[in-house]
């Protein structure tokens, strides 16, 4: 069995956290985000730190790096040695944050007005008014 690539352990720890999976997240400044994660599929926890992403899940957010632990208590450890960090040097935004989850589109199209075929939508043609008209 191969090992993941970094990129595509990237890839699946944002897919993680944008389907609201993770333990927890921290808002930094520059609208950059740390967050906890253990992935049930490895069985490995992770520490994710990455900027917001404006390609739609097309590109790794710039700056992005992750830690990988082997047991989620070690990992929420360094998870909070990190979160002290950012709070000394004045970076903490926010401790539990969900701002920014799901920018990322990793499937799926998006539905963009559901109601649109209703009969009140006024560009949904009715072909029997249309006939009376």
């Amino acid at each position: 069995m191969t090992q993941p690539s970094e990129e595509q352990i990237i890839n699946r720890l944002l897919e993680l956290e944008n389907s609201e999976d993770v333990d927890r997240r921290a808002e930094l400044l520059g609208e950059r985000y740390l967050s906890l994660i253990h992935d049930p599929a490895s069985n490995r926890s992770y520490i994710l730190q990455h900027g917001t992403d404006d390609t739609e899940g097309a590109e790794v957010p710039p700056g992005t790096e992750f830690w990988e632990y082997a047991d989620q208590a070690e990992a929420e450890r360094a998870y909070e040695q990190l979160l002290g960090e950012a709070r000394r040097s004045g970076d903490l935004v926010e401790d539990d944050s969900l701002e920014g989850i799901g920018d990322a589109e990793t499937a799926g199209a998006e539905i963009r007005d559901r109601y649109s075929a209703l009969d009140e939508d006024p560009l949904v043609g009715d072909s029997e008014t249309e006939e009376t008209s």
